[in-house]
């Protein structure tokens, strides 16, 4: 089962947090200043709460087995547990644009604001809560680079490697960059 966009429902699910909090749990939190006031108001707990509340059901859902998770520190929640496999999938800028370009039906502008926004609140986030830098590759175990050899190539290769070790059921996480 893949888990990217619809991890915040499932933390929210496992924790019984009202689905209103979803909208100060995105990656790319709004500023601190507006967090602190937000919290000092009652609109939401304390924002490392949250993380906490995400990386517990990052690794309930890591030993579930036969999962992939994307984004949210998974890879830094996951790493001393040695049945995960840590993907990054790394491409040029403009190819990923063009993909959400398309998967999103955005137009070149909109799709360039997304990739952009996203691989900033990526690398806030896993500075932010883990102090580590998302870029590092000694935090993944493969890193693939899919402007050279294709989604299908990479996603054959992740498959592979996974498969071809049996001796520890494998958990999946990636992240693109």
């Amino acid at each position: 089962m893949l888990f990217d966009r619809n991890l915040l429902e499932r933390v929210l699910t496992d924790h019984q947090l009202p689905a209103r909090l979803a909208k100060y749990m995105p990656e790319d939190r709004i500023s601190g200043i507006e967090d602190t006031l937000d919290e000092l108001f009652g609109l939401h707990p304390p924002t490392w709460k949250l993380v906490e509340k995400t990386s517990d059901t990052i690794l309930r859902l890591a030993e579930l087995g036969n999962v992939i998770l994307l984004g949210r520190g998974a890879n830094v929640v996951t790493s001393k547990l040695g049945y995960m496999f840590h993907v990054r999938l790394v491409g040029a800028r403009e190819e990923r644009i063009e993909f959400v370009q398309k998967d999103r039906n955005v137009d070149h502008k909109t799709a360039t604001e997304i990739v952009d926004h996203e691989d900033e609140g990526r690398r806030r986030y896993v500075k932010r809560y883990f102090h580590r830098d998302v870029n590092d590759p000694a935090l993944y175990h493969l890193v693939i680079n899919t402007t050279e050899l294709g989604h299908v190539m990479a996603a054959r290769l992740v498959a592979d490697t996974i498969l071809t070790d049996t001796s520890t059921p494998h958990t999946a996480h990636a992240a693109h960059g």
